[in-house]
């Protein structure tokens, strides 16, 4: 990256000085505006990285927005905000226009509608350039240095990539060139609003190392608002946690996510799943409030197991958490919290606070009454081994699903005149599922998950290989046979909004799968209302409409269909990745439960390898559409054999300061993005970081000869697809 010389990021002290930053929308004569963000204080000094973090809705991202005058038409913004000592709020959009790129700079959430579709990248990092820089270069010096940009950031052939528009590139290149653009001029502040989270945990790793280094070059201070506390405990040095449109907890981060003293916080940190640990999330119960619905007191009161009636009547203000008579809560690294429960919150774990002692169900459902419950099942093998270790493996009888050598191509469309090359989107996927047991099928996007899903659920013929549900071969299945045997396999989509019919009650949406399996209507009557109770829901709520619930609530809906029929095998497609972490742990919670209590097999699809820790048996991971490592999620995350495996576990961030720093990641090269795969060899061999390790014959060997599974060490059913697969546990990426 070319230096322009050193930032002129003005005087000493706070690059970014918030007070009482105030959004509404809405009023008029006979109505008062809807507070949406209230009062927020955020200081952010030369150099420095401050987390952001809070629910949907918390007011996160309209707070970063208002801070570059870029707030929604209608919005009333009031307080102050100064940028290097400057004034923002209250000037002319000229001027504000003249310091956005120049001295603070955006990097936003969805990349594809930040930049302009019709032109290409490199093209509109070079006006960034050409509109700040004086003197101004020449377009050819530009364009240039655009491409140096592009570069310095890790998008992989940086001048294709300049003369591409934004729809030709994937999402993590995308966001690269984002933050190559948003870093072009020098900025003091940068302020990267969710900037990873719609990306695979690979590419999450390069942009957060693109992020770094962009910051590290041109020294400017970030704030970082995101939803996932690892990305925070990575990277930030302070954090502020917003809730309801407030800053409700402040400090260094290592105290903040370490030490948490507003019960909110608590429970945000306890709800995240842990890669480290198989323990299970602490649910927070109920919902944010909508804004303009807080009462006088503490926001959090209604949701909160500590509440008091003074808590009901006035809000508390941010007060010292180590010593609250004599804190300086003014001081940047003070640790404030609003909360008069401080003393309480300090002896409490997350669990102990929200009511769920450790081997008790959670507060996700109503636990299943005993006329409620079917026959009991044998537990299989893995559902007895503690954190999925692998036992014995079983009896044929065991099997719900085997699937052997499954294959799946695609014709690209926009060929009129000559046949498409194919698509080959899986290319040998080998799995098994026992009673009771999960498996998890986890890669990255592109790694052909979702399409070995859909393979199984059409219970037909497989283009290539073999799918076995009970036992039965479902290329053999009649039309009759495969309607019949439907009852034992069912989907949980990842967005129950598209799946859920946004004109049916609830009710009848459940009762939908009983119906086209001809149960009597007087057994359906009396199923339904069971079914919303062993899902967490009342009866009375089968009147309701999908658009009437929360994203829980509906993806509660959806499990509650998919249960109606008792299937033997859930086909679970990323079921939390669309919700709040405080609400995703309770869904997890939910799934957890009626497993023990129902007894059917999972198989879940997910990119969330700390999700997966904590709900699944076993584990089998993708890449390029082949199986490449299966085994016990003990043995497959505690020792990794495949290289693409331990690359994907440590770029899985912890939600724990001093545990996430002291760990080695392992960033991958960018991948090249779609296009027709190796024909022969390892699909991984691009990528490899023990490529670069082996001998000649050793890589030539890798570029020929396409690995089969094999035994990966003493655990049954761990097997690994590498000529060269790791022999120690986690560590530095090096050949055996």
């Amino acid at each position: 990256m070319t230096s322009a010389g050193p930032a002129a990021h003005g005087p000493a002290g706070p690059v970014l000085d918030v007070r009482g930053l105030t959004v509404a929308f809405g009023g008029g004569r006979r109505r008062p505006p809807v507070p949406v963000v209230r009062g927020v204080d955020l200081v952010l000094r030369p150099g420095e990285v401050l987390g952001l973090v809070g629910e949907s809705g918390a007011g996160k991202s309209l707070t970063a927005l208002s801070l570059l005058g870029l707030a929604p038409p209608g919005a009333r913004v009031g307080g102050s905000v100064r940028l290097l000592g400057e004034e923002l709020l209250g000037r002319p959009e000229r001027e504000l226009a003249g310091l956005r790129g120049r001295r603070i700079a955006m990097v936003f959430q969805d990349p594809l509608h930040a930049f302009t579709p019709v032109l290409r990248v490199g093209d509109q990092i070079a006006e960034a350039l050409r509109i700040h820089e004086r003197p101004r270069p020449r377009r050819g010096t530009a364009l240039r240095r655009a491409v140096e940009l592009l570069d310095f950031v890790g998008v992989p052939r940086p001048s294709r990539a300049a003369r591409a528009l934004p729809h030709q590139l994937s999402g993590g290149m995308l966001q690269r060139a984002m933050i190559a653009m948003a870093v072009a001029n020098r900025p003091a502040v940068l302020v990267a609003d969710e900037p990873t989270s719609a990306l695979d945990v690979t590419v999450q790793a390069q942009v957060l190392e693109a992020l770094a280094a962009a910051r590290r070059e041109t020294g400017a201070a970030l704030l970082l608002v995101t939803h996932d506390l690892g990305v925070v405990a990575g990277a930030a040095d302070r954090v502020a946690v917003l809730y309801a449109g407030r800053v409700v907890e402040t400090g260094p981060a290592e105290a903040v996510l370490r030490r948490p003293r507003m019960p909110y916080t608590l429970g945000l940190v306890g709800s995240v799943p842990r890669l480290d640990a198989r323990v299970p999330p602490s649910p927070v119960p109920g919902t944010a409030p909508v804004p303009g619905t807080t009462g006088p007191g503490c926001a959090f009161a209604p949701r909160c197991p500590l509440a008091a009636p003074d808590c009901r009547t006035a809000e508390p203000p941010l007060t010292g958490v180590d010593s609250p008579s004599h804190a300086d809560t003014s001081a940047p690294d003070a640790h404030t919290a609003a909360c008069r429960r401080i003393p309480e919150v300090r002896r409490l774990s997350a669990a102990e606070l929200f009511g769920r002692p450790p081997g008790t169900p959670g507060r996700g459902g109503t636990a299943l009454a005993p006329s409620a419950r079917p026959p009991s099942r044998p537990p299989s093998p893995s559902a007895a081994t503690p954190d999925g270790a692998d036992a014995a493996a079983g009896t044929p009888a065991d099997l719900v699903l085997a699937v052997s050598g499954l294959g799946r191509s695609y014709r690209a469309p926009g060929f009129r005149h000559r046949r498409a090359p194919a698509v080959r989107a899986v290319e040998w996927v080998d799995l098994e599922v026992r009673r009771g047991e999960t498996l998890a099928l986890v890669g990255e996007s592109g790694a052909g998950k979702s399409t070995t899903l859909r393979e199984i659920a059409a219970l037909a013929a497989p283009q290539a290989g073999r799918v076995e549900v009970l036992g039965r071969d479902t290329a053999l299945l009649s039309r009759r046979a495969a309607r019949e045997l439907r009852t034992a396999v069912q989907l949980v989509p990842q967005d129950p909004v598209s799946s859920l019919d946004p004109r049916m009650p609830v009710g009848d949406i459940v009762a939908e799968p009983l119906h086209a399996a001809r149960v009597p209507p007087a057994v359906v009557a009396a199923r339904v209302p069971r079914l919303l109770s062993q899902v967490g829901l009342r009866p009375a709520d089968a009147d309701g409409y999908p658009h009437q619930f929360s994203g829980g609530q509906r993806q509660r809906v959806a499990i509650a269909r998919a249960l109606a029929v008792g299937p033997a095998l859930l086909l679970l497609d990323e079921p939390v990745s669309a919700l709040d972490v405080s609400v995703q742990a309770g869904i997890l919670d939910l799934l957890l439960r009626l497993k023990r209590e129902l007894g059917p097999a999972y198989l879940l699809v997910s990119h969330d390898l700390a999700v997966v820790r904590q709900l699944a048996d076993r584990v089998s991971v993708m890449y390029a559409g082949r199986t490449v490592e299966t085994g016990g999620v003990a043995e497959v995350f505690g020792r990794p054999r495949h290289p693409y495996t331990r690359a994907l576990l440590s770029a899985v961030p912890l939600p724990d300061p001093v545990a996430e720093r002291s760990r080695r990641r392992i960033v991958l090269p960018a991948d090249p993005g779609p296009g027709p795969r190796a024909a022969s060899g390892c699909g991984f061999r691009a990528r490899c970081p023990v490529q670069a390790v082996l001998s000649a014959a050793e890589r030539r060997r890798c570029a020929e000869e396409a690995p089969r599974g094999r035994a990966a060490g003493p655990a049954a059913r761990h097997t690994v697809s590498c000529h060269f697969p790791h022999d120690e546990g986690p560590g530095p990426v090096r050949r055996p």
